[in-house]
């Protein structure tokens, strides 16, 4: 099974991406924990690309390029081969965030997003479970855990409430796949909600 986790900076999904694996692995599945961009050397190094630096770094369409470079990468050498082996496979973001980032919330180019993911990825998950949390708490949270990795919470509030926008809609428009978790209460509160929509 492919899992996704998806939702705005700060929203708790690495946390609970992580909590979801030692659960399974707990029940005796061998699971693969990965994290978007990243997840083998080559988007690693993508990732720094990405994720650090000022905000308007990169223009959107470059973003998309970047971002659909290393999930193919990502995708070649540690998702399909953790599949086929028959593994679970756990995702800290995987296209969802592109289309909701570079698609909606950085520039209107959503077609842009689904042709590049049509032509490179044209893999989804399973299930997605988008952490849907309030975007003032959640640019809180990342402002207090620090780091280099805050180019895109350095775009403010505005843009972390587009991205809460564009996540809900994502349960709308996939209903079959998307799961909207609600992310208050503690991180335990949370993965069982996550388990039980699982």
């Amino acid at each position: 099974m492919f899992i996704s986790f998806e939702g705005i900076d700060g929203c708790g999904k690495s946390t609970q991406a992580r909590l979801l694996a030692e659960s399974l692995r707990t029940d005796g599945r061998d699971v693969l924990l990965t994290r978007e961009p990243g997840g083998s050397p080559g988007a690693e190094e993508i990732r720094r690309l990405l994720v650090e630096g000022a905000g308007e770094r990169w223009s959107p369409e470059t973003e998309c390029l970047l971002f659909t470079a290393a999930r193919r990468d990502h995708l070649e050498r540690a998702i399909r081969p953790a599949l086929a082996e028959g593994r679970v496979v756990v995702t800290d973001r995987f296209a969802d965030s592109t289309r909701v980032y570079q698609g909606a919330a950085r520039g209107d180019l959503r077609g842009l997003v689904d042709d590049l993911h049509r032509l490179m990825i044209a893999v989804e998950p399973d299930r997605t479970f988008v952490i849907d949390i309030d975007p003032a708490t959640a640019l809180a949270r990342g402002a207090a855990r620090g780091g280099s990795e805050d180019r895109f919470e350095s775009l403010g509030l505005g843009f972390q409430q587009r991205l809460a926008d564009g996540f809900r809609a994502l349960a709308g428009e996939y209903p079959g796949r998307v799961r909207l978790i609600d992310g208050s209460g503690t991180p335990d509160e949370v993965a069982l909600r996550v388990r039980a929509a699982l």
